[in-house]
């Protein structure tokens, strides 16, 4: 059932308060202790036992984990919940099926995990292990059934087959992709989003596949560039085609792909945009945000936060210095 927005929205400009915005950056102006106290005198993280900065990562836990309550109580509908959320049911049955083939115990397993999505880790451990996906919802199952078919029955102690990580990985990719079309088509903006960061996924696969057959193997769907598009990125010798996107929406994010991949860099400044894209077009019309929105411009602004913190501690703790530390925080 839908809830009321106006309600959540009121509830959201209180919370709202409590944001770090330029903290972060004077945080990264000290040390990892001084940071840690910074935050666990304010409050942050509460009811997290941690007694030091290297122990930070006890601190982003709690507070995640109260913003999935937050979540959780005050969804506006289905749409929201399930683009915020979802995504870890399918990195949480990825790592299941691993953990299942490859005989993992339950110890070697938790490492891999991600916290609860829609579904408890519980619920899709024990999919995973029975065989029954009927209560979980249908991208997510034939997901779980492909992957599981992939690697070969080991029911009987057989040695599973030898399958490479990314094998998995794209199965279970191109499931959430699919999922995300289909619960956010009713939601313009979420729709929007989904099918971004789906162009942008796809633009990243060909610039790193040797060939374009590799490519167009892995592409997921959702996006608005369509499959003639996508080969067009690669010319008759299998090189990329600088010029392919152009006049398209993803000509920007593809150029500055392009402009990394020429000077032999990762192509970070891209994935911190496709990392950042919600929060991004959000903070483009911060002051016209409308009805669902702002619950979901709050919600991404404590999740790239916390990015943001452990991108702090963990080049304080590396003795980073200040200027490159600030050059890698993301924008929201």
């Amino acid at each position: 059932m839908p809830k009321d927005v106006t309600y959540t929205n009121g509830v959201i400009a209180v919370r709202e308060q409590s944001l770090l915005r330029d903290k972060i950056s004077k945080l990264c102006e000290g040390t990892a202790e001084e940071a840690f106290r910074i935050l666990s005198d304010g409050g942050f993280g509460k009811g997290a036992e941690a007694i030091s900065a290297y122990e930070y990562e006890r601190l982003l836990s709690a507070d995640e984990a109260e913003l999935d309550g937050f979540i959780r109580e005050y969804a506006p509908t289905n749409a929201e919940r399930e683009y915020l959320l979802s995504p870890r049911d399918f990195h949480n049955a990825k790592a299941a099926v691993k953990a299942q083939y490859l005989n993992l115990s339950a110890e070697e397993a938790a490492p891999m995990l991600a916290p609860n999505g829609i579904y408890t880790v519980e619920q899709i451990m024990q999919a995973v292990q029975s065989g029954d996906t009927s209560a979980l919802n249908t991208r997510l199952a034939e997901a779980i059934a492909a992957a599981a078919e992939l690697f070969g029955h080991n029911s009987e102690g057989e040695t599973p087959k030898d399958v490479a990580g990314a094998e998995v990985g794209i199965i279970f990719d191109k499931a959430l992709f699919a999922h995300l079309a289909k619960v956010c088509r009713t939601n313009l903006f979420l729709k929007r989003c989904a099918a971004t960061r789906a162009d942008m996924t796809n633009i990243l696969t060909a610039l790193r596949s040797q060939t374009p057959e590799y490519a167009a193997a892995n592409y997921v769907t959702g996006g608005t560039l369509k499959e003639k598009q996508l080969a067009s990125l690669f010319n008759e010798n299998g090189e990329i085609n600088a010029d392919a996107l152009d006049g398209t929406s993803a000509e920007e994010f593809f150029k500055t792909c392009l402009k990394q991949k020429a000077a032999g860099l990762p192509m970070t400044e891209a994935e911190r945009g496709l990392d950042s894209l919600e929060a991004r077009l959000l903070a483009e019309r911060k002051y016209e945000l409308r009805n669902t929105q702002p619950f979901l411009y709050y919600v991404f602004r404590r999740r790239a936060e916390n990015a943001n913190l452990r991108i702090v501690f963990a080049c304080l703790l590396a003795g980073m210095d200040e200027r490159r530390i600030k050059s890698r925080l993301r924008e929201y």
